[in-house]
C-alpha cells in the first residue's frame, strides 16, 4: 500500500491516526509560519495557505528519496470574535488567551492539505468547529497552564486532557479541534487520491 506521511510534529495529530488504525510515518516540517499571518488577514485563508506549504516542505523532501505517498499536512488555530489567535510560546502568553477565551465561544479553524509525491496534485480544505468554554477564574487558569498542555497547541488547550474538564459544548467535528478533521481526510482520501482506510493493513 502507498505509504502515508503524516507532515506534522504535532502527538495530538498521530494520535487521531493511531487510534483510526491508520499506519503512517511522520516528516517535521520547519516553516516560518510569521512570515504567512502576516499576508493573511482571515484564517481561513491562513491555515489552507500554512497546510499548503508544508505538505510541499514535505514532499521536495520526500521526492529525493524516491518514495511513493500521501502527503497529510494540517495547521490549526483559533478565532475569536475576528482575532486570529496562534500558538503561545510562554506561559504568559498561555494565560492570555485561555483569559480571553473564559467564558467565551471561539471558532477552531484547521486547514489540510493532502499531495502525492509522484504527483503535481494537491487538494486543500478547511473545517471550522465552535467551542464554548467555562467560565474560569485566574487561579483556575494558572493551575491549567502548570499542566503544560498549552505547549505547540493552538488556542493553549488540548481537548484530549485537562481542557476537556472547561470545554462547556462543541459544535462541529471534535477531531478538528484536536487537530485533524477525519471526516475531511476520509472523503478527500477516498474521492480524490481512491484510498480506502478501511481497507488498509495495519502497520
Amino acid at each position: 500500500m502507498k505509504k502515508i506521511i503524516l507532515a506534522s510534529k504535532s502527538i495530538d495529530r498521530s494520535e487521531l491516526l493511531k487510534k483510526a488504525g491508520i499506519p503512517f510515518e511522520k516528516s517535521v516540517t520547519n516553516i516560518d509560519e510569521e512570515k504567512y499571518k502576516a499576508k493573511y488577514s482571515h484564517g481561513n485563508d491562513l491555515v489552507k495557505e500554512l497546510a499548503k506549504v508544508k505538505a510541499l516542505f514535505a514532499k521536495n523532501k520526500l521526492i529525493k528519496s524516491e518514495l511513493d505517498a500521501l502527503i497529510v499536512a494540517a495547521d490549526s488555530l483559533v478565532i475569536l470574535e475576528g482575532e486570529i489567535i496562534g500558538k503561545a510560546q510562554t506561559e504568559e502568553e498561555a494565560f492570555k488567551i485561555i483569559k480571553k477565551l473564559t467564558g467565551r465561544t471561539h471558532e477552531l479553524i484547521t486547514g489540510i492539505a493532502i499531495t502525492e509525491t509522484n504527483n503535481p496534485k494537491i487538494v486543500i480544505d478547511s473545517d471550522t468547529t465552535f467551542v464554548q468554554f467555562l467560565k474560569l477564574s485566574d487561579e483556575e487558569i494558572i493551575q491549567y497552564i502548570k499542566t503544560d498542555e498549552w505547549k505547540g497547541r493552538a488556542g493553549a488547550y488540548s481537548i484530549n486532557d485537562k481542557a476537556s474538564l472547561f470545554i462547556k459544548k462543541i459544535n462541529g467535528s471534535s477531531s478538528n479541534v484536536i487537530g485533524l478533521p477525519m471526516h475531511k481526510l476520509y472523503k478527500i482520501l477516498r474521492t480524490e487520491f481512491g484510498l480506502n482506510l478501511f481497507h488498509i493493513e495495519r502497520a
